[in-house]
C-alpha cells in the first residue's frame, strides 16, 4: 500500500505543471540581495512604462486584435505593479525594515509612496504614474540605504 501510494505521488508529481518559484522564501536564507530587488523593481516599472504607451497607442484602433493586445497589456502592466508591491511587502517590510533600525519611520513612508505608487499605475493610463513610481523607488533606495542610488534600472 505504502509504495502504491509513493508511485501514485510521483505519477501526480510528474504530470502537474512545472511552476517557477517567483516568491523569495521567508527564512533567513541570506541569498536574495537588496541591490537585486530594487534592480527588479526597475525593471518592473520600465515594462509598466511600456505597456502604458503599448495600450495608448492601440486604445483608439478599435479592432478585435487591437483590444485583445491591449487587453494584454493592461495585464502586464498591473502584474508587474502587484510585483513591485510584493518585493516590498514580502521582503523589505517584513523582512528587512527593522522597527529598532535607523529612520524606521522614515523607511516606513518611503515604502508606502512605493506601494501607493505601484497602485497609481494599475487605477491610470498615464505615463506620469510610471515616472512618479520610478522616483518613489529611487527615493526608497535614498531612505533604506542612505545614499543615492547605484543602479542598473
Amino acid at each position: 500500500m505504502k509504495r502504491a501510494l509513493t508511485l501514485a505521488t510521483l505519477f501526480a508529481l510528474l504530470l502537474s505543471p512545472v511552476r517557477p518559484l517567483l516568491a523569495h522564501c521567508q527564512v533567513p536564507c541570506g541569498i536574495y540581495t537588496d541591490q537585486l530587488r530594487f534592480e527588479q523593481m526597475l525593471e518592473d516599472t520600465k515594462t509598466i512604462a511600456k505597456a502604458i504607451d503599448q495600450v495608448k497607442e492601440l486604445a483608439g484602433q478599435g479592432d478585435a486584435q487591437s483590444v485583445n493586445q491591449a487587453s494584454r497589456w493592461v495585464a502586464t502592466k498591473e502584474g508587474h505593479a502587484s510585483n513591485i508591491q510584493k518585493i516590498m511587502a514580502e521582503y523589505f517590510l517584513t523582512q528587512r525594515i527593522k522597527a529598532d533600525g535607523d529612520d524606521y519611520v522614515g523607511k516606513l513612508k518611503a515604502a508606502h509612496a512605493v506601494m501607493v505608487a505601484a497602485m497609481k499605475t494599475k487605477q491610470q493610463a498615464d505615463p506620469a504614474t510610471a515616472a512618479k513610481l520610478r522616483e518613489a523607488i529611487l527615493d526608497f533606495y535614498r531612505a533604506y540605504e542612505g545614499k543615492e542610488p547605484q543602479l542598473e534600472g
